[in-house]
């Protein structure tokens, strides 16, 4: 006598914990990489084809959209910003600075900067996105 089964065996695999985990790991890399340099105040930067990578003690001087002048993430005024600049970069012992500045801004203000970088015999680094 010949018996047959009426349900047939069907391979699983358990994927419900799976989305769980893929979610986990997408939180844990967005939070990593936005604290991946702290010190940086989001900007548009200007393109360039070739980058190359600064050590990140170095002093950052950030130019938002309104014209703010940040060190650091410290505001300052323009009109001090020579004198934080000088103190700054002393007190570090540090002459590189690193200028992130939008990429919509007029020249004249990457002028006005680099021109006290100059009077000051400071190292300035423009920062662009690959």
């Amino acid at each position: 006598m010949a018996i047959k089964r009426t349900r047939r065996f069907h391979a699983e695999i358990p994927t419900a914990s799976l989305s769980d985990i893929m979610f986990f790991l997408l939180l844990f890399f967005l939070i990593i990489s936005t604290l991946a340099n702290p010190n940086v105040i989001r900007l548009m930067l200007p393109k360039a084809k070739t980058t190359e990578h600064t050590n990140k003690n170095h002093l950052t001087l950030s130019v938002t959209d309104d014209k703010l002048y940040y060190l650091d993430k410290q505001q300052v005024d323009f009109t001090q910003l020579r004198d934080e600049l000088q103190r700054l970069t002393t007190e570090r012992g540090d002459k590189t600075v690193i200028v992130r500045i939008p990429k919509d801004l007029q020249v004249q203000d990457l002028v006005d900067v680099l021109q006290i970088g100059s009077e000051l015999k400071l190292n300035f680094s423009i920062a662009t996105a690959k």
